[in-house]
């Protein structure tokens, strides 16, 4: 009996694995879909050849999608190679996906996807395409309540409004490749990332003097993407590919000198990682460079967790407060009297937070000025995503200036954040919500606010 390549059983192992834990925890059952996307790249053809091994061997049915996103001449019969290599591996359905009438529609209004096989069994006998419909234009696209796709940190779709062609074609490819999971009915989508692929991402955090949410780099499992290769090289991927015959496309955009480009007509920042940056490290420093990145960042995710966790608390702490205080009666702070208690019920709304105009966050300040500064600007940052703040847009400058209506308080007024939302601080109180519901807590009848213009605008951090 010939002896299995190492390559293939280091990618096969990692699936099964992976798959086993998912089995293990119950977010995978016996008998259940999950989709391999691929590419047609090395990383996620030996995904799909290992998924296509290992899944039936756990009692999971496997199926594999491909992205086309029309920005490259040929780049269909890119996709149509690399389901039509799916299917032949046994992969059930194997399906090409592609935008109808390009992307995101600004409105939010239902996005037609185009969903249309390139093998036997992807498409009808007589040639006709199925349609899969998203409906949607956030990036949680059709994701019925699974949340949304990852985020800036994770490869990066929040950070695609800065990464021109790169990050819109990123955003439009989540957004596909959910739609298709609901489509379908798969609980989780495989995604071919690989070790390589998350030191990348942990070295882009750094030079951008990202925290440790960003340094963690790509979590193994998001919602229902999930990761089953972090802890596989890029040379072993190639490797299965060239043992199992399989024949790779080099995608030329992944390359430095490739034909996308920044604005300034530089390469993209991943791109220039990739082919220059880690190399030149590996050089410098030796071949553990790559395996040291992603040992920090498993590091930072536990920390990151961790304090993401305590965060939450604090938060609730804060809300529940709050709440406590109003129903109670308490004395306000910031010299309020009975009249202002009147306003914060105007100002506030019902009080179960929410109202015509939209979900409000309303925190104690005395429960979070006390707090560590890192846990309470973490719990800020979670309040502004929370009240509708623009996630891939709010920056380090905004959670600052949120911060300091409570360390810094001298009367200043609101805090414009992107999405809309507006920060005040009244009574005592943190008001982030919509601008026309944070100008009710600002009232000019207000006996306590101040006069004074604005002291914060629209700042962004560059």
């Amino acid at each position: 009996m010939p002896r299995l390549d190492p390559a293939v059983a280091a990618v096969r192992t990692a699936v099964r694995t992976f798959l086993q834990a998912r089995l293990d925890d119950g977010a995978l059952t016996p008998g259940d879909l999950v989709l391999v996307a691929c590419s047609g790249g090395a990383d996620s053809l030996a995904l799909a050849a290992a998924a296509a091994f290992v899944a039936p061997r756990l009692g999971v049915r496997a199926g594999a999608v491909s992205v086309d996103h029309g920005l490259q001449d040929g780049s269909r019969a890119v996709s149509e190679r690399a389901v039509a290599t799916c299917a032949g591996l046994g992969l059930d359905p194997a399906r090409v996906l592609t935008p109808d009438g390009g992307g995101v529609r600004e409105d939010g209004s239902t996005r037609r996807v185009v969903a249309a096989g390139g093998s036997a069994g992807a498409m009808g006998e007589d040639g006709s395409v199925e349609r899969v419909v998203a409906v949607g234009g956030a990036a949680s696209g059709a994701a019925g309540g699974h949340g949304p796709v990852p985020d800036a940190a994770e490869g990066r779709v929040g950070g695609a409004r800065g990464e021109g062609p790169e990050g819109a074609a990123r955003l439009l490819r989540y957004e596909l490749l959910d739609a298709a999971a609901t489509e379908f009915h798969a609980v989780g989508v495989l995604l071919g990332h690989t070790r390589a692929d998350q030191a990348e991402t942990v070295l882009l955090g750094l030079a951008r003097g990202s925290g440790t949410r960003a340094l963690a780099g790509m979590a193994p499992v998001r919602g229902r993407f999930w990761r089953p290769l972090l802890d596989v090289s890029r040379e072993q991927t190639r490797r299965a590919c060239e043992v199992g015959d399989l024949l790779v496309w080099t995608d030329p955009t992944n390359a430095a000198d490739g034909p996308l480009r920044t604005a300034g007509g530089a390469a993209l920042p991943r791109a220039a990682v990739r082919d220059r940056v880690l190399p030149e490290l590996t050089r410098a420093l030796g071949p553990g460079v790559e395996v040291a990145l992603a040992r920090t960042a498993d590091l930072a995710r536990d920390d990151a967790d961790l304090l993401d966790e305590l965060a939450r608390g604090l938060l609730e702490d804060a809300r529940h407060r709050s709440r406590s205080d109003l129903r109670s009666g308490a004395d306000l702070q910031d010299g309020a009297d009975a009249r202002a208690g009147v306003d914060l019920q105007t100002a506030t709304g019902p009080q179960d937070g929410t109202d015509a105009v939209g979900p409000a966050v309303v925190l104690e300040v005395s429960v979070l000025v006390d707090a560590h500064p890192a846990l309470r600007r973490r719990a800020l940052r979670l309040a502004a995503l929370e009240a509708g703040a623009d996630d891939g847009a709010l920056a380090r400058i905004h959670v600052r200036a949120l911060d300091a209506l409570l360390t810094d308080w001298h009367g200043q007024g609101p805090i414009h954040l992107p999405g809309p939302t507006e920060a005040v601080r009244r009574y005592g109180r943190l008001f982030l919500r919509a601008p026309e519901a944070s100008a009710r807590a600002a009232a000019p009848d207000d006996p306590h606010g101040p006069t004074a213009p604005h002291r914060h605008s629209d700042n962004r951090e560059s």
